[in-house]
């Protein structure tokens, strides 16, 4: 879940904290991007002198819900290359856990930009599905990270390839099982074009099969998205076999009855 410090979502962790009491959450956790390398590397991640301010936003947070566990987490962008960099932003604040995510298949095109759409259209999207999912298996691979985001986010804007993918997931999947990283349900996939939850059925289905951990997201870019189609999210997991999901504190985790 998000913070406006990252320049394309409203609502402050408090605002998100009230709305998750009022749906009856026991539990969430605030994962804004995080800072990147250089500042102007995009306009989509906080700056690094916001770090702070953004702990201290989730501490507010807490201070104002004292009946909420709101954990403190971050997205981190996973580019070959910037591992110390991570390394770095992991040792600023005591995490609850770190969300590994691939947007970038290079250093200037991430496919999920909108306002980079056209990119696609210059791509055989099995090339692209290719590089993509050669670095999310090197996030998975990497020790940074205790779960990885939105698994097949190069699904959504539907450029999707005709080859059989599913040697690229098994990879993907059996480096996270290795690993002992989680990947999650990420509902926000129902709110883009693609109109399915990250990851697709088949990929979680081959999760469940090879025994890779669970974790769900709203992936909320505001306070009213909070939770959103939890239900259908654990529906699914338990369709595919899951019995069990795990949660977070401090960077050890907890495996949960669904």
């Amino acid at each position: 879940m998000h913070t406006p410090l990252c320049r394309h979502a409203t609502g402050e962790p408090t605002e998100y904290a009230a709305h998750a009491l009022n749906l009856g959450l026991k539990e969430i956790g605030m994962s804004d991007h995080n800072p990147m390398i250089r500042d102007d590397f995009d306009d989509w991640h906080m700056r690094i002198d916001q770090l702070d301010e953004y702990v201290e936003k989730v501490q507010k947070a807490r201070r104002d819900h004292p009946n909420l566990t709101i954990k403190l987490s971050l997205e981190t962008d996973y580019l070959p290359g910037h591992e110390d960099w991570i390394r770095k932003l992991a040792a600023r604040h005591p995490w609850d856990y770190l969300i590994g995510s691939v947007h970038y298949v290079s250093d200037s095109w991430d496919l999920d930009n909108p306002r980079k759409i056209s990119e696609w259209k210059k791509r055989d999207p099995f090339e692209v599905w290719t590089v993509y999912f050669e670095r999310l298996t090197q996030a998975a691979a990497s020790g940074l990270f205790e779960i990885i985001g939105h698994a097949d986010l190069c699904k959504k804007f539907c450029f999707y390839p005709h080859q059989d993918c599913t040697p690229l997931f098994k990879r993907f999947l059996q480096t996270a099982k290795e690993n002992r990283v989680a990947i999650e349900i990420n509902t926000a996939g129902l709110r883009k074009d693609c109109k399915e939850m990250y990851p697709s059925r088949q990929i979680l289905q081959l999760a469940s099969q090879i025994g890779v951990a669970l974790t769900f997201g709203s992936d909320a870019h505001a306070p009213e998205e909070v939770g959103m189609n939890f239900t259908d999210a654990m529906q699914l997991a338990h369709s595919v076999g899951y019995t069990h999901y795990c949660r977070f504190t401090q960077r050890r985790c907890e495996s949960v009855a669904i």
